[in-house]
Protein backbone atom coordinates (compact mmCIF):
# COMPACT_ATOMS: atom_id res chain seq x y z
CA UNK A 1 0.00 0.00 0.00
CA UNK A 2 1.09 3.47 -0.53
CA UNK A 3 1.39 5.59 2.33
CA UNK A 4 1.54 9.66 2.26
CA UNK A 5 3.43 11.19 6.05
CA UNK A 6 3.62 14.78 6.10
CA UNK A 7 5.79 16.88 8.82
CA UNK A 8 6.97 19.79 9.77
CA UNK A 9 3.54 21.68 11.28
CA UNK A 10 4.19 23.36 14.23
CA UNK A 11 3.03 26.23 16.11
CA UNK A 12 4.79 30.05 14.53
CA UNK A 13 4.49 33.77 14.86
CA UNK A 14 2.91 35.90 12.25
CA UNK A 15 5.16 36.73 9.78
CA UNK A 16 7.18 33.61 10.29
CA UNK A 17 8.28 30.53 8.32
CA UNK A 18 7.48 27.08 8.34
CA UNK A 19 8.52 24.08 5.95
CA UNK A 20 6.45 20.99 5.37
CA UNK A 21 7.43 17.66 4.10
CA UNK A 22 5.10 14.71 2.76
CA UNK A 23 6.84 11.29 2.30
CA UNK A 24 5.45 8.83 -0.46
CA UNK A 25 6.51 5.11 0.76
CA UNK A 26 5.33 2.20 -0.85
CA UNK A 27 5.39 0.44 -4.43
CA UNK A 28 5.47 3.80 -6.86
CA UNK A 29 5.64 3.19 -10.07
CA UNK A 30 5.25 7.02 -10.82
CA UNK A 31 2.94 10.06 -9.22
CA UNK A 32 1.47 12.47 -11.86
CA UNK A 33 0.54 15.08 -9.39
CA UNK A 34 1.16 15.73 -5.46
CA UNK A 35 -0.84 18.26 -3.92
CA UNK A 36 -0.79 20.18 -0.50
CA UNK A 37 -4.79 20.35 0.63
CA UNK A 38 -5.60 22.18 4.72
CA UNK A 39 -8.43 22.53 6.29
CA UNK A 40 -9.06 25.27 8.94
CA UNK A 41 -11.77 24.96 11.76
CA UNK A 42 -15.28 25.08 10.50
CA UNK A 43 -14.04 24.95 7.06
CA UNK A 44 -13.98 22.29 3.93
CA UNK A 45 -11.05 21.49 2.83
CA UNK A 46 -9.40 23.49 0.01
CA UNK A 47 -6.38 23.01 -2.19
CA UNK A 48 -3.30 25.41 -1.42
CA UNK A 49 -0.74 24.38 -3.72
CA UNK A 50 -0.05 21.75 -6.43
CA UNK A 51 2.95 20.40 -8.95
CA UNK A 52 2.86 18.04 -11.25
CA UNK A 53 5.55 15.25 -12.52
CA UNK A 54 7.17 17.81 -14.86
CA UNK A 55 7.43 20.50 -12.38
CA UNK A 56 4.46 22.76 -13.30
CA UNK A 57 2.75 24.37 -10.06
CA UNK A 58 -0.64 25.77 -9.22
CA UNK A 59 -0.98 28.16 -6.39
CA UNK A 60 -4.71 28.91 -4.63
CA UNK A 61 -4.88 32.93 -4.53
CA UNK A 62 -4.52 33.47 -0.77
CA UNK A 63 -1.17 31.84 -0.76
CA UNK A 64 0.38 33.09 -4.13
CA UNK A 65 3.58 34.74 -3.25
CA UNK A 66 4.14 33.41 0.21
CA UNK A 67 3.81 29.77 -0.48
CA UNK A 68 6.45 27.44 -2.80
CA UNK A 69 5.61 23.87 -3.20
CA UNK A 70 8.04 21.56 -4.97
CA UNK A 71 9.07 17.71 -4.97
CA UNK A 72 11.80 15.36 -5.41
CA UNK A 73 10.33 12.44 -8.41
CA UNK A 74 13.66 10.46 -7.06
CA UNK A 75 12.99 10.38 -3.69
CA UNK A 76 9.25 10.42 -3.72
CA UNK A 77 9.02 13.49 -1.40
CA UNK A 78 7.15 16.99 -1.71
CA UNK A 79 7.79 19.87 0.28
CA UNK A 80 5.52 22.91 0.98
CA UNK A 81 7.72 26.13 2.40
CA UNK A 82 5.38 28.65 4.14
CA UNK A 83 6.82 32.20 4.60
CA UNK A 84 5.08 35.42 5.58
CA UNK A 85 2.52 33.21 7.66
CA UNK A 86 -0.81 34.89 8.81
CA UNK A 87 -3.09 33.75 10.93
CA UNK A 88 -5.50 32.89 8.46
CA UNK A 89 -3.03 30.18 7.50
CA UNK A 90 -4.04 28.01 10.66
CA UNK A 91 -5.08 24.40 9.42
CA UNK A 92 -4.29 20.91 9.07
CA UNK A 93 -2.53 20.21 5.91
CA UNK A 94 -2.76 17.39 3.97
CA UNK A 95 -0.16 15.75 0.98
CA UNK A 96 -2.57 14.49 -1.31
CA UNK A 97 -2.16 12.56 -4.55
CA UNK A 98 -4.83 11.72 -6.96
CA UNK A 99 -3.10 9.31 -9.45
CA UNK A 100 -0.30 7.41 -7.96
CA UNK A 101 0.49 4.43 -10.13
CA UNK A 102 1.18 1.47 -8.05
CA UNK A 103 0.86 -2.83 -7.73
CA UNK A 104 -2.13 -3.99 -5.73
CA UNK A 105 -2.94 -7.29 -5.92
CA UNK A 106 -0.57 -8.15 -8.93
CA UNK A 107 -2.13 -5.82 -10.94
CA UNK A 108 -1.09 -2.29 -11.45
CA UNK A 109 -3.22 0.58 -10.58
CA UNK A 110 -4.14 4.54 -9.99
CA UNK A 111 -5.11 5.16 -6.22
CA UNK A 112 -5.98 8.12 -4.69
CA UNK A 113 -4.11 8.59 -1.40
CA UNK A 114 -4.64 11.08 1.35
CA UNK A 115 -1.58 11.74 4.29
CA UNK A 116 -2.78 11.91 7.96
CA UNK A 117 -2.23 15.44 8.15
CA UNK A 118 0.04 18.05 9.82
CA UNK A 119 -1.28 20.95 12.25
CA UNK A 120 -0.26 24.55 11.85
CA UNK A 121 -0.93 26.97 14.13
CA UNK A 122 -0.32 30.68 13.29
CA UNK A 123 -0.72 32.85 16.37
CA UNK A 124 1.13 35.20 18.73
Amino acid sequence: QVQLVESGGGLVQPGGSLGLSCAASGTIFSIYVMDWYRQAPGKEREVVARIFSGGNTYYADSVKGRFAISRDNAKNMMYLQMNSLKPEDTAVYYCHTGNVVTKVAGSIRSLEVWGQGTLVTVSS
